[in-house]
């Protein structure tokens, strides 16, 4: 099982409740760092692997990934190929979603606190 990530960005907010906000971002991706996540790009490839980091223009860089192609088959990915470290361009990024399973332990990402 898999959490999706979803942006949902401050409108209107006076400059401290964008502070508080940016804070509890920050504190969020921080709980997700070293989770596995599963990122699908525009080009139809998915990238699985460790969250290490990622900056201002959405770019993200996973440990260990694996590239898995799209394919014509619903029922077989094929066989994985192993990149190792990879960077991601986030305007290539369409979703990203944490495995539910190296989210035990720590607060979901849409939870409110």
């Amino acid at each position: 099982m898999a959490t999706m990530i979803e942006e949902n960005g401050p409108s209107t907010h006076g400059q401290g409740e964008l502070s508080s906000y940016s804070s509890r971002g920050r504190q969020k991706l921080e709980s997700l760092l070293n989770k596995n996540m599963r990122i699908r790009m525009t080009d139809g490839r998915t990238l699985v692997g460790l969250f290490l980091c990622t900056d201002r223009d959405c770019n993200v860089i996973l440990g260990s990934a694996q590239e898995f192609l799209k394919s014509s088959d619903s029922f077989s990915q094929g066989e994985p190929r192993v990149l190792g470290l990879a960077m991601i361009p986030g305007h290539h990024v369409v979703s990203i979603e944490v495995e539910s399973d190296s989210l035990v332990g720590t607060q979901g990402f849409g939870s409110s606190q």
